[in-house]
C-alpha cells in the first residue's frame, strides 16, 4: 500500500522562467510555499529574448506583477517609468533578471532544464485509485541526463513561443513546409540584424496580427535602402482595413500607431497585398518557393519567393502532459475560464 505523501515536504513545480512563471514564484513566496522553477533556456525570459528587438505596445505598468514588484522594491530595485514602452530585451534585463537574482528565487531556479514528461506517481492517466494522494513526477532533461523531480503541484508557464502555427489555412503541417525551415522565419525577424538575408529578396509575410505588421514595417524600411526588395503580404481578412485597428482611438497608443503606420504603408503601394488568401500548399521550386491557395475563392499561385515570414500565431504544446488529466478549452487550448478572453471567434462576435 502506498501512503499519502507529505505535501509540506515537496515544492510546487513551475514550468517556465518567463514573466508568468516568475510571477507565480513571487506569489508562492508571499504564501510561504516551497517551489522550483524549471526553465528550458539558458536564461530566464529566453523566449522573450528571441523577439528582444521588438518594442512592446503595452507600457511597463501592465508588465510588472504586483507581488514581484514588492519583492524587488524591498531589495532596493527601482521600477522603470510606468508609462515607458519596453522592448522585449528590456523586459528581461530590467525586470526578469533582477527578479530571478533575488536570493529567495535564484536558489530555486534550474536553467537549461527541459520538462519532457509529467505524471502522477505510480498512476497512469487511466488509473484513478488514490490519485489525489500521490505526488506529481516531472521528468527533466538537464546536463545530458534525465532527472525525476517530485512536486505537490505543477504550474505550467511554458508559454507558446516554441510552438508556432503552420502557414496552411487548415492548420496542418506538411513535410514541404518543414523542409523549408531555412527559408522560413516564424514570428518577427530582426530585419536589421538579418539585413543580408532579406535585402533585394522577395519575401512573403503571412498573417494579420501585430507580429506580421512589425515584420512588414521592418522589411519596408529595408526596401528604402535596397530598392529590389519585394514584399508580399498574404492574409485571410475580407478587407485590408480590418487590420488597422483603433488607430488614434486605441486604448494603447503604441498599438494604435502600428495601425496607422501599416495603413500608410499599404496606401503607398510598396507591398503586394493578397487577401482574402487561403494557403493550401507550399513547395520548393528551383531554389525558390511556390505558394498555392485560393484568392477570393479562385485558385492562385505565387512563385519566385526567396524568404517567408510566418506570423500565424502560436499554440501551447501539451504533449508532455499526456499522462496527467487536464481540462482545456477545445478551441484555444487554454483553461476554460481564460478561453472567452482570448478566443478570436468570441472577440470578433
Amino acid at each position: 500500500m502506498m501512503g499519502q505523501f507529505d505535501k509540506n515536504a515537496l515544492p510546487v513545480a513551475i514550468i517556465g522562467g518567463g514573466p508568468v512563471g516568475l510571477a507565480a514564484a513571487a506569489h508562492l513566496i508571499k504564501k510561504g510555499e516551497k517551489f522550483i522553477v524549471l526553465e528550458a533556456g539558458e536564461s530566464v525570459g529566453s523566449s522573450i529574448l528571441e523577439w528582444g528587438h521588438v518594442q512592446m505596445f503595452s507600457p511597463w505598468q501592465y508588465n510588472i506583477d504586483q507581488a514581484a514588484k514588492e519583492l524587488l522594491e524591498n531589495a532596493g530595485w527601482t521600477s522603470p517609468d510606468e508609462e515607458a514602452l519596453p522592448t522585449g530585451r528590456e523586459l528581461v534585463e530590467k525586470y526578469l533578471l533582477p527578479l530571478s537574482n533575488l536570493p529567495e528565487i535564484k536558489e530555486q531556479i534550474m536553467l537549461q532544464a527541459k520538462v519532457v514528461r509529467v505524471a502522477k506517481k505510480a498512476h497512469d492517466k487511466l488509473k484513478t485509485g488514490k490519485r489525489d494522494t500521490v505526488p506529481f513526477q516531472l521528468y527533466v532533461e538537464a546536463n545530458g541526463d534525465t532527472t525525476v523531480i517530485e512536486a505537490k503541484a505543477v504550474i505550467d508557464s511554458s508559454g507558446t513561443w516554441t510552438n508556432p502555427n503552420p502557414m496552411l489555412s487548415n492548420g496542418i503541417w506538411t513535410n514541404a513546409e518543414r523542409q523549408l525551415h531555412n527559408e522560413i522565419h516564424y514570428g518577427i525577424p530582426n530585419v536589421v540584424q538579418l539585413e543580408n538575408r532579406y535585402q533585394n529578396k522577395t519575401t512573403l509575410v503571412i498573417g494579420s496580427g501585430h507580429s506580421a505588421i512589425n515584420a512588414l514595417l521592418g522589411l519596408a524600411t529595408l526596401q528604402q535602402k535596397y530598392s529590389d526588395t519585394k514584399i508580399y503580404w498574404v492574409l485571410r481578412k475580407k478587407q485590408i482595413h480590418e487590420v488597422y485597428g483603433g488607430q488614434e482611438n486605441d486604448g494603447l497608443a503604441a498599438r494604435g500607431e502600428l495601425g496607422i503606420r501599416i495603413q500608410q504603408l499599404v496606401e503607398s503601394g510598396r507591398i503586394n497585398i493578397l487577401t482574402p488568401f487561403h494557403i493550401n500548399g507550399v513547395y520548393p521550386t528551383n531554389d525558390k518557393i511556390t505558394v498555392v491557395g485560393e484568392l477570393n475563392g479562385e485558385e492562385f499561385t505565387i512563385g519566385d519567393i526567396d524568404e517567408m515570414v510566418v506570423s500565424t500565431g502560436f499554440r501551447p504544446d501539451t504533449s508532455f502532459l499526456n499522462e496527467v488529466r487536464i481540462n482545456l478549452d477545445s478551441t484555444v487550448e487554454s483553461i476554460d475560464t481564460l478561453a472567452p478572453l482570448i478566443d478570436p471567434n468570441t472577440l470578433l462576435g
